[in-house]
């Protein structure tokens, strides 16, 4: 194999990140990284980004990009403390210019705010290709969970899928975010169960039920099979009625009010108000 993963696990958010290493010239990739938030004291902190960056200070390696599935609703992105450690560039799918319009109207954000992308390095579109070392990072559009959701095909042989898809016995994403979609998130699994079987796939959370450890990885003939959402051949139709039900019952993320506002930003922090002080906002019956 002419590359390596290692995975992070954040406990809080129950998010995966990853380093994705070209063995041939140590030039690597970093897949969805988080940094640490306390909500009740309205602290952020790098912990969890400090792991990955102290792994790749100690195995030397050239990280070239920062690479976000999607507009996070679950952790704030860690893209620009690492990008400020290690100069590398940060990128995402094209699309979330739509999911900058919805939340820049959601946040009454300041007219400065552009919501054209221009906060990240590059913009993916679908079948766009990232040349890293001899790593081949194909962009896979997959939308439903948000307009946005990428995924990164290395090499043809892994799938980074972001939310699209979890472990099989936990089944998809949720679709009822605004811009989301479950009968736009079933054709873009079927794009991804349609590659070949033995294509890992790399989750970005697991919730796993009682008595499993946390995964991250699977491959497409296992979801085929197992994914108790889609598997065995579950029609759209009847995907969808699964999925917007369960979707009816679900609390919103804890963290998704402070997350977007910030990982449309690139993950930037909102500028400062006049006494110097950064401030998030909390929308009230709107969402």
């Amino acid at each position: 194999m002419s590359y390596q993963v290692k995975a992070f696990l954040d406990n809080d958010s129950e998010t995966f990140s990853y380093v994705v290493t070209d063995t041939a010239s140590n030039k690597a990739v970093i897949i969805d990284p988080v940094l640490d938030f306390d909500y009740k004291a309205g602290r952020t902190s790098t912990a969890s980004a400090e792991q990955i960056l102290a792994y790749v200070k100690q195995h030397n390696l050239q990280v070239e990009w920062l690479l976000e599935t999607h507009a996070h609703a679950d952790h704030l992105s860690a893209a620009p403390f690492l990008r400020s450690k290690l100069g590398a560039k940060v990128a995402i799918g094209a699309e979330i210019t739509q999911v900058q319009t919805i939340f820049k109207d959601v946040f009454n954000l300041e007219k400065e705010f552009l919501p054209n992308g221009s906060q990240f390095d590059r913009l993916f579109a679908d079948g766009d290709t990232l040349q890293v070392g001899e790593l081949t990072i194909r962009a896979m559009h997959l939308p439903g969970h948000t307009p946005a959701d990428l995924a990164y095909i290395i090499n043809e042989q892994a799938a980074f899928v972001g939310d699209t898809l979890f472990m099989p016995d936990v089944g998809t994403a949720r679709c009822d975010f605004p811009g989301g979609s479950a009968a736009t998130l079933y054709d873009s699994i079927q794009q991804l169960l349609a590659l070949p079987d033995n294509t890992e796939i790399y989750i970005c959370h697991d919730y796993p039920p009682a008595g499993r450890e946390h995964q991250y990885l699977t491959s497409v003939g296992q979801q085929k099979q197992h994914n108790i959402h889609v598997g065995g051949g579950v029609s759209k139709a009847d995907f969808v009625k699964r999925r917007e039900a369960r979707d009816a019952t679900l609390a919103m993320p804890r963290l998704i009010l402070p997350s977007v506002q910030v990982n449309i930003r690139g993950g930037q922090l909102p500028p400062p108000e006049s006494n110097g002080t950064t401030y998030l906002k909390v929308p009230i019956n709107l969402l």
